[in-house]
C-alpha cells in the first residue's frame, strides 16, 4: 500500500481516536475499511503526523489472521500505553452471527503496530451484541470498559429500541472482563436524543437489524477535568442528525449516577469524539463530521475543559 503525506480532507474515515506516543508525535487510529457496514473486513490503518495537519499513510496498523474469529464491521479502535505496550480496543463482529458484535483487545509492542489478538474473542458479554469500547483507569488503577449497547442488532434478533451505556471491569491485564456490567444511563435520559429516522427511500445500512426508529448511544470517551470533574462524551441522534453529548458522574466515579447536560456539544451531523490532552498543554475535540457514508472526515477543533464544562474554542 501506498503512503502519502495527507491533509485530513484526503482521509475517509469514522470513529477516530489520536494517541500521542512520544511528544509531539502524533497516531491517527479510526474505522478505515471501504466496506464499513457490511461484507468481508480488511482491517486497521493508522496514520503519523508531528503537527496535526499533515499525515503520512496509511500504514496497516491491523490485519486479521487466518483464523481470526470476526470477519465483518470493524469500528472505532481506540489505543492506549500501558506498560510499555499499546492495547487496542476495537469491535468486531461475525457475518455469519455466530458470536455477538462485540469489543475485543489488540496489542501492539509499537504504537503502529502490527496489532495481534490479546483478548480471547470479546470481553464484552456474549449474550447481547455491544460496540465502541473506551478504556477508563479510576484513581485506584483500576481498568474499566466503557461501553454501548447499541441500536444494532444480530441477524436474527433487531437491536433495542433505547441504547444502553455501561461499564464493566477488566482483568488487570486487560485480557478479560472481571465481574457484572453496570448500567450507567439509556439514551432517553439525554433530552436532546431523538430516534434514529432515515429519509424516504434511504435504506437503513444492511446488516445491522436496527429496532424501528431507536434512540441509540454509541462513542463513549471519559475524561476528568482540571477540576475533579468526570465528563463523558458520547453520541446519538439529535435534531440535525448525528450528535455528540456530555454526561457527568454526580459521584465523580465511573459508576455514576450520571446526569446528562441539557444541550449537545455538537449538534449538527457529526460525532464519535475524543479529547486529545497534548504534551503541549492544549486540548484537542477529535470527532468525524459529516456522518453521511462515504463522505466522513475528521475533524480537529481545539477545547476548553474547565470545571463540569467542555467549550469548543
Amino acid at each position: 500500500m501506498p503512503v502519502s503525506r495527507l491533509r485530513l480532507e484526503d482521509i475517509r474515515m469514522r470513529d477516530p481516536f489520536i494517541l500521542e506516543p512520544f511528544p509531539g508525535e502524533f497516531v491517527l487510529f479510526g474505522t478505515t475499511d471501504e466496506n464499513v457496514w457490511g461484507g468481508a473486513a480488511t482491517g486497521f490503518d493508522c496514520y503519523l503526523s508531528d503537527d496535526l495537519q499533515y499525515w503520512t499513510g496509511p500504514i496497516a496498523a491491523f490485519r486479521p489472521p487466518q483464523g481470526f474469529w470476526a470477519d465483518t464491521q470493524y469500528w472505532a479502535p481506540e489505543v492506549h500505553s500501558l506498560g510499555g505496550r499499546f492495547f487496542m480496543l476495537a469491535t468486531f463482529a461475525t457475518s455469519t452471527g455466530t458470536r455477538p458484535r462485540g469489543v475485543a483487545i489488540l496489542v501492539a509492542d509499537h504504537p503502529t503496530g502490527p496489532y495481534e489478538a490479546w483478548s480471547d474473542g470479546p470481553v464484552t458479554p456474549a449474550s447481547e451484541p455491544c460496540l465502541d469500547g473506551t478504556l477508563f483507569v479510576d484513581d485506584d488503577s483500576a481498568p474499566w470498559l466503557v461501553y454501548s449497547r447499541g441500536a444494532e442488532g444480530t441477524p436474527e434478533k433487531p437491536g433495542i429500541s433505547d441504547g444502553e451505556m455501561y461499564a464493566l471491569r477488566l482483568s488487570q491485564d486487560l485480557k478479560a472482563g472481571a465481574g457484572e456490567p453496570i448500567l450507567l444511563f439509556a439514551a432517553s435520559s439525554a433530552g436532546w436524543s431523538r430516534p434514529l429516522q432515515f429519509p424516504d427511500g434511504v435504506e437503513p445500512p444492511a446488516g445491522l437489524n436496527l429496532a424501528k426508529d431507536p434512540l441509540f448511544t454509541d462513542g463513549p470517551f471519559l475524561i476528568r477535568s482540571p477540576e475533579g470533574s468526570l465528563l463523558m462524551l458520547w453520541s446519538s441522534h439529535g435534531e440535525a442528525g448525528y450528535a455528540m453529548g456530555i454526561a457527568e458522574s454526580e459521584s465523580g466515579t465511573i459508576t455514576g449516577p450520571w446526569i446528562q447536560h441539557e444541550r449537545p456539544l455538537w449538534s449538527s451531523n457529526g460525532g464519535h469524539g475524543m479529547i486529545l490532552r497534548t504534551s503541549n498543554g492544549r486540548d484537542y475535540l477529535v470527532f468525524h463530521w459529516p456522518n453521511n457514508t462515504p463522505d466522513e472526515r475528521v475533524k480537529i477543533t481545539e477545547v476548553e475543559i474547565k470545571g463540569n464544562r467542555v467549550r469548543i474554542l
